[in-house]
């Protein structure tokens, strides 16, 4: 039992702490840091309003859960789903094409869960603590995110041509060598 022939290390030269555990004591010690940095965060927090951090937190769980989970999963598929199937000339497909939706698809979610408060123009105390206006947060996201969408296609087609480069030439190849022949 154990990992496939390919897969597996030589056992030679392993320490017996990493024979242990598994990694290096490096991976454990920054393992320990982050949970003791997460500890002292969660300890900051809670000492505020524990309830309401929990509700919040419990909250958070379930709608990722039952509300966003499934939302981006079904977004997904439909995604994966428009890409199939599609190819170029000479049957070649590529399905990594849906990644040139999920990666600014990704990224602009996160912007706009970091500054959601902003874009939806409810960031009360924004301009007190920083003395800057709060307006045009949601145009500011809106161009990024299509700044993200067409920086993507741009790299999808650039990636397209390149790939088919090779193809177009052994087409023009072999309609040379059609009329030579005729």
């Amino acid at each position: 039992m154990g990992h496939p022939p390919h897969l597996r290390r030589a056992r030679v030269n392993r320490s017996p702490f990493r024979a242990r555990y598994g990694a290096s004591p490096l991976h454990l010690l920054l393992t320990l840091a982050s949970f003791a940095v997460a500890l002292y965060a969660g300890i900051r927090l809670l000492k505020g309003d524990t309830i309401g951090v929990a509700i919040w937190f419990v909250g958070a769980a379930l709608l990722h859960d039952l509300v966003l989970l499934p939302a981006y999963a079904l977004t997904d598929r439909a995604a994966q789903l428009l890409f199939r199937g599609r190819g170029a000339a000479g049957g070649i497909t590529f399905p990594t094409s849906v990644n040139h939706l999920r990666v600014p698809a990704f990224i602009s979610g996160v912007l706009f869960l970091v500054w959601w408060p902003l874009i939806l123009r409810q960031g009360g105390h924004y301009t007190a603590y920083t003395a800057l206006s709060a307006e045009g947060f949601l145009a500011r996201w809106l161009l990024i995110t299509a700044g993200l969408f067409v920086a993507s296609a741009i790299v999808l087609m650039v990636g397209t041509w390149l790939r088919l480069r090779p193809a177009r030439k052994e087409a023009r190849a072999q309609a040379r060598a059609r009329k030579a022949t005729k």
